[in-house]
């Protein structure tokens, strides 16, 4: 059954990827994106041309989303699922961040899926149905050295996962996440740099890991046995066509570093948790 799906940050990477994957499987797809008369022309023109409406959606600003998502219900009438993809990474020593950078980043990877999920879910609860995909990483779940602020975010949609699944679940909204690991896309080449270079010096060897590691990122993007990009749509076109009830909470794509053994021991304890408090129902959707 065809659906009408909107999806963030889809100029590039992963969410075109998606968009262009889920319209060739026959769904009606909005891919949403900044400055779509700029920067973004060319990527816009190219995804309505394989058909694919384009809305202009920037997750940090709540005006651009509220916005963004009427225009999807005005023109399809409802929103059956919604891919939370946009967002973007750091690399660095963490104490050479400032606070400001901080903050970018978090408004973008953690409040716009609030702001995202906020606006669009008005329109499931209505219908008593939905799926919202939220992209994480394998790094909201184990911790690299120099990717602490990032991975922080990715850990912050981990708990906004799991609480709005158990808060929707009885309203008939599916709320799950994709784990992905470190893949050839564009977010490497626009990765956010520390602002405080003489901080990042001042570590010495140790302040030059970051580098090293980004190199040896590179190196494995570069080789025959590079991952596949397409891992990511692939992983979500199986989401959007599974049951309703049948979606796993979480799916790592790629090498997972043990993200899937810590998804594997905190299960039974996290269902544990909500056994304890009497809500134990919560962990399974209603129909």
């Amino acid at each position: 059954m065809s659906k009408i799906i909107l999806i963030t940050g889809a100029a590039s990477g992963f969410g075109r990827d998606t968009a262009e994957t889920l319209a060739a499987a026959g769904h009606k797809v909005y891919a949403s994106m900044r400055d779509v008369a700029g920067r973004n022309a060319e990527a816009a023109n190219a995804l309505r041309a394989k058909g694919i409406g384009v809305v202009e959606l920037d997750v940090a600003d709540d005006t651009s989303v509220a916005r963004g998502v009427a225009q999807v219900l005005s023109e399809a009438g409802r929103i059956d699922v919604l891919v939370n993809n946009a967002g973007f990474a750091s690399a660095g020593v963490s104490e050479a961040f400032t606070a400001d950078q901080a903050k970018v980043l978090f408004n973008t990877n953690v409040v716009g899926v609030i702001r995202t999920t906020k606006a669009v879910l008005p329109a499931m609860r209505a219908a008593k149905d939905g799926l919202i995909i939220n992209i994480g990483s394998i790094l909201g779940r184990v911790t690299f050295p120099f990717f602490g602020i990032y991975g922080a975010t990715k850990f912050a949609v981990e708990a906004l996962t799991d609480s709005y699944r158990y808060e929707l679940s009885q309203l008939g909204v599916d709320v799950v996440l994709i784990q992905p690991s470190a893949y050839p896309t564009n977010m490497y080449s626009a990765i956010q740099q520390p602002a405080d270079a003489q901080v990042g010096a001042a570590y010495g060897e140790i302040g030059a890991i970051p580098g090293k590691m980004f190199e040896t990122f590179m190196g494995m993007f570069q080789s025959e046995n590079a991952p596949n990009p397409h891992d990511i749509a692939t992983a979500i076109v199986s989401l959007v066509d599974a049951a309703k009830g049948t979606r796993p909470a979480r799916t790592v794509v790629g090498q997972p570093f043990g993200a899937d053994a810590v998804n594997a021991a905190t299960a039974p304890v996290q269902q544990g948790v909500i056994d304890a408090l009497g809500l134990g129902f919560l962990a399974t959707i209603a129909g």
